[in-house]
């Protein structure tokens, strides 16, 4: 047994460890974002025996990366492993320029899973996650359709990814009164300067039994400190092809300084404290994990881990704080404070 940790995902039976490893860099040779898609099947069946050695059972997907070459490859890398690996898929965006093929109607849906199981050579799908919101189809279409796949076998648990706060609710509500299989698991942009969710989406997620996946926990690879802030476009990486987070120059800085400080003090990498620090945000938060080279998926791997005190914590949540917003200044500027007293 290796020193990995696990958690149920969401109000759900369903064990995953905690981190996932994230196939968006896998690619049989696509043009798709050159600067991330880049490791081809070789490098991704060392990658996938090392997550599976690792203790890691969790790995994601989607549709679209690189065109469904990233399931195709991960298919095969998981062959002859798939009861040992739990694996997570998404779809909803354009796939062609025929125009039903993108969105979250029940065609493309039943289309999707079924180009998703082909791919990755399985039965089955343990979490499906909708990719993207669809304004386009009515929300009942959509999740009575997901029933149908999960009732059909095809899919065991369902999940979104950035969808705002709102419509999770408006959809998880229309499941409980209607006794369908409820969402699960929410995978939205979570690291030490992208902590937008904290206002509502973490809230929401722990009130109604939605387990967070953090994508991008090293802001595009910003958080490794190796890039100069100033010239983000000459990188090789992600950030090259535009900045994404919309993160303020400050900010980035001030985040990297106080990961590198605490890097020193637990002889580890800012990469790794940054991964850490979700981690120990919540007992409950997993982290989608990418690599390019095999060694960033090792000391990934060793990110699990690392233990942050309670000051440490409280050091990196400060050095990045996103600015407050109303109502939430508002309802603690109006905390009762006899109630806060009595009850403490």
């Amino acid at each position: 047994m290796s020193d990995m940790t696990y958690t149920r995902l969401g109000n759900s039976g369903l064990v995953v460890s905690r981190l996932a490893l994230g196939t968006m860099t896998f690619t049989h040779g696509s043009d798709w974002i050159p600067g991330v898609a880049k490791v081809d099947l070789n490098d991704a069946q060392r990658m996938v025996d090392t997550a599976l050695d690792g203790g890691i059972n969790f790995f994601d997907t989607a549709d679209g990366y690189a065109s469904g070459e990233a399931e195709d490859i991960l298919g095969k890398a998981l062959k002859g492993k798939r009861n040992d690996a739990v694996i997570c898929t998404k779809l909803g965006f354009r796939q062609s320029d025929r125009i039903t093929d993108a969105g979250l109607s029940r065609g493309h849906i039943l289309s999707s899973v079924d180009g998703c199981l082909k791919r990755l050579d399985s039965d089955w799908i343990d979490l499906l996650v909708l990719h993207k919101t669809d304004f386009t189809t009515p929300m009942e279409e959509t999740l009575s359709t997901l029933q149908t796949v999960i009732d059909a076998g095809k899919v065991r648990h369902i999940g979104v990814s950035n969808w705002p706060a709102w419509k999770v609710a408006q959809a998880v509500q229309f499941q409980r009164d209607n006794s369908m299989s409820q969402f699960v698991a929410g995978q939205y942009l979570y690291n030490s300067v992208g902590r937008d969710i904290e206002m509502d989406i973490l809230r929401m997620g722990a009130e109604i039994g939605i387990g967070l996946m953090a994508w991008s926990p090293l802001a595009g690879g910003l958080l490794t400190g190796k890039y100069d802030l100033n010239k983000l476009e000459d990188s090789d990486g992600r950030l090259a092809q535009g900045d994404f987070l919309q993160v303020s120059r400050e900010q980035a800085q001030a985040a990297i300084t106080a990961l590198t400080e605490a890097a020193e003090a637990h002889n580890a990498t800012p990469a790794q404290i940054a991964q850490a620090w979700i981690l120990n945000k919540c007992r409950d938060h997993t982290v989608i994990i990418g690599a390019s080279k095999l060694n960033q998926l090792e000391t990934g791997i060793a990110a699990a881990n690392i233990v942050l005190s309670n000051e440490e914590m409280a050091a990196l949540d400060a050095a990045a704080a996103p600015d407050r917003r109303y109502p939430e200044w508002f309802d603690d500027m109006m905390k009762d404070e006899l109630f806060a007293k009595v009850l403490a």
